[in-house]
């Protein structure tokens, strides 16, 4: 290995959005003790600088791959389809009137029970197009749809934390 290999070649899995979870963590833990800084603090600085780099270049790899829309998204990136969400945010119509009719009940919300409702509602919408990324990813292997999928997930994602942060501030 080296610095400049993949994410994927780091952890040694096969590219692709579905991750065995239980052996990504595995795999993460065996790195970092190989890897770990202290175990290099007798040897000279060379050896202890790039013992900080793998544990930290480690932790990075191990960030993206773990977290679903990272791994969407570093996949389309690996296979030339960047995300680019800040000056791409064009969606289908019809996902639109689903972010504008959820704002709306956001503001129109009243009380705890209707705010959980919503939350459920964007976690079983989340569940649907976790699903879906990987088809594309895995199944089709189709990179600019799956950027397109990853820019919609970042908006519901965004919304979800908007639902928790009211939830939040009526439990207040």
């Amino acid at each position: 290995m080296n610095l400049q290999s993949n994410d994927f070649e780091i952890f040694g899995i096969e590219p692709g959005f579905a991750v065995d979870r239980d052996a990504l963590d595995a795999r993460w833990k065996d790195l970092q003790r190989e890897a770990h800084p202290d175990r290099f603090a007798t040897a000279d600085a060379q050896a202890q600088r790039q013992a900080m780099q793998w544990s930290v270049r480690i932790n990075e790899a191990y960030q993206r791959l773990k977290d679903p829309l990272k791994r969407a998204a570093y996949l389309c990136e690996m296979h030339g389809a960047p995300i680019q969400a800040e000056n791409n945010t064009a969606m289908p119509a019809a996902f639109l009137m689903q972010q504008m009719q959820w704002r709306e009940d956001l503001e129109d919300a009243s009380g705890l029970d209707d705010l959980e409702r919503m939350a459920d509602d964007v976690a079983k919408a989340r569940r649907a197009m976790l699903h879906g990324l990987q088809t594309t990813a895995d199944a089709l292997r189709d990179w600019p749809a799956l950027a397109q999928q990853v820019r919609a997930l970042m908006f519901v994602e965004r919304f979800a934390r908007d639902v928790e942060s009211r939830i939040d501030l009526l439990g207040q």
